[in-house]
Parts: structure tokens; C-alpha cells; sequence
């Protein structure tokens, strides 16, 4: 799908030093706010159907938004199977403390859940002169890696990826080659587990979870929930919902759902 919104302007920013450096695309468009921040999905990029409807949305009402590739993916340099959940995470902030000013609505989408999670948590820990204004799952994976991958993989997969160091897994998505899980992936995201204890935002949350998901079961959308006991949450089950969410009545629900926090 090609940039709907030409005016949506591409920069690059670079991340990290020496040889863990990267280029970072990003596109972003003033705005009032709350301004809109996409993260998204595991192998995924910032010119899929959601992103693009995000940035229609904002264009038609006036407001910011800010959307980017992680390293190793869409626009952005390095290579995919150098990625991990900590990597990642110092790219969203890192875009979040360039792009973003004002009250901020975090938009994150399967894996970009999990990111918009870990950042909302560095947000609170370092103000600056962006906020949080609410938080919008759809179909959130927290602790994929340990909770949906790790846990469900088969001993013959656990042993190639620790004696190897990589598996190469099928995948449905994108071109349908296959994309590596490495041992760094499952090992380096233990030290961002978010689901073990309560997960105070501050700030509404609404989240998207479809019920004939394959990849990310309802229960564990369910499970979060009981993460955010303090905040203003709101889970919306879509009873015949797949995994991406992304067809026209999906597209609505998620505008409404931003719409609804500000």
C-alpha cells in the first residue's frame, strides 16, 4: 500500500553507537494533540492498512502523529535478526523524545503493545516535555517471546535455538518467508516481562482483541487487564476478529477508540 498522506514527512535518526548503531525512518506530521505515536508489530511496518489509517485520521483532523520502522524493519536500517525487545524499546524512545510534544496517545499493535507497555513506563520515569495522554492495544502480545513463543515451542525448536542460536519460523504474513527467532530475541526479552506484576499507566486504556486470533489468544488481552487494575480500561472482544484487525469495521472500532480518549 503506498503513503496516502505525502505530507507526512520522512526523516531518519540514528540510534545506538559504534556497532550497535542504526538508521530509524520515521514519519511524522504537526499537528495539534493529543498527538498520535504508532508501534508496530513483530515484523511489520509503518505503511500497513492500520498505520496508514491512523495517519488519514490525523491528517483529516488536524492532529500529530508520529509512526516508525524498528531497525530491521521497513525503511529502517540493521538487520531483523540483530532485533530485540530491549533494542526496540531504545528506538521507541528515541523517536518518542524527538518527535513527540504535548499529551501523547500510544497506538501499539501486537508486538507494538507490548513496546507501548514498556515505553509508557519510560515515559513516567523520565518527563519530559512530551506526556501520556492514553494507551490503544490491538490484539497487545506482552511477553510473546517468553509467554507465546518460548513456553509453546516444541523441545526439537528450544534445541535448535539454543545450540544454533536461531530458528527460522515459518510465517503466514508479509511474503511468507520465513524470519529467524534467536536465542538473543527469547534470552534478552526476559528482562522486559511486564505481565508477573500491576502495570500502572496513569491513563485510559483501551484495547482491541479479536476472538479467533491465532496468534495472540483472547485470554492473554484478558490477562493484561488485570495488569492495569488502576487505570480506566476498556477491552473490546471482536467476536470473529483475526489477528490483524485491519478490515474496515476493525479500522472504525480503532478510530473510535482514539477518538474516544481525545
Amino acid at each position: 500500500m503506498t503513503d496516502a498522506n505525502p505530507d507526512a514527512m520522512l526523516d531518519f535518526i540514528d540510534v545506538g553507537e559504534g556497532l550497535s548503531a542504526r538508521r530509524i525512518a520515521v514519519r511524522s506530521r504537526r499537528g495539534q494533540g493529543p498527538g498520535l505515536v504508532w508501534l508496530g508489530g513483530f515484523k511489520s511496518d509503518m505503511q500497513g492498512s492500520k498505520a496508514l489509517a491512523l495517519d488519514a485520521f490525523a491528517r483529516d483532523h488536524g492532529r500529530a502523529m508520529v509512526r516508525f520502522d524498528y531497525s530491521g524493519h521497513g525503511e529502517s536500517g540493521g538487520d531483523f535478526a540483530d532485533g530485540t525487545i530491549g533494542r526496540w524499546l531504545e528506538e521507541s524512545v528515541a523517536v518518542f523524545e524527538r518527535y513527540c510534544d504535548g499529551p501523547q496517545i500510544l497506538i501499539g499493535s501486537s508486538m507494538g503493545g507490548w513496546m507501548a507497555l514498556l515505553l509508557a513506563r519510560e515515559i513516567k520515569k523520565r518527563p519530559g516535555k512530551a506526556s501520556l495522554a492514553g494507551v490503544v492495544l490491538i490484539a497487545p502480545a506482552p511477553d510473546f517471546t517468553e509467554e507465546l513463543m518460548w513456553k509453546n515451542f516444541p523441545p526439537a525448536v528450544k534445541k535448535e535455538i539454543e545450540t544454533k542460536g536461531v530458528w527460522l519460523r515459518p510465517s503466514e504474513y508479509g511474503d511468507g518467508s520465513p524470519y529467524p527467532i534467536t536465542r538473543n530475541l527469547i534470552e534478552e526479552g526476559r528482562n522486559h516481562l511486564v505481565l508477573g506484576s500491576a502495570i500502572d499507566l496513569g491513563c485510559p486504556v483501551r484495547i482491541l482483541q479479536g476472538a479467533k486470533d491465532p496468534d495472540v489468544p483472547w485470554q492473554h488481552a484478558f490477562a493484561l487487564t488485570h495488569r492495569l487494575p488502576a487505570d480506566d480500561v476498556v477491552l473490546t472482544l471482536i467476536q470473529d476478529g483475526d489477528h490483524r484487525l485491519s478490515r474496515p469495521q476493525d479500522i472504525a472500532r480503532l478510530l473510535a477508540a482514539v477518538a474516544e480518549i481525545g
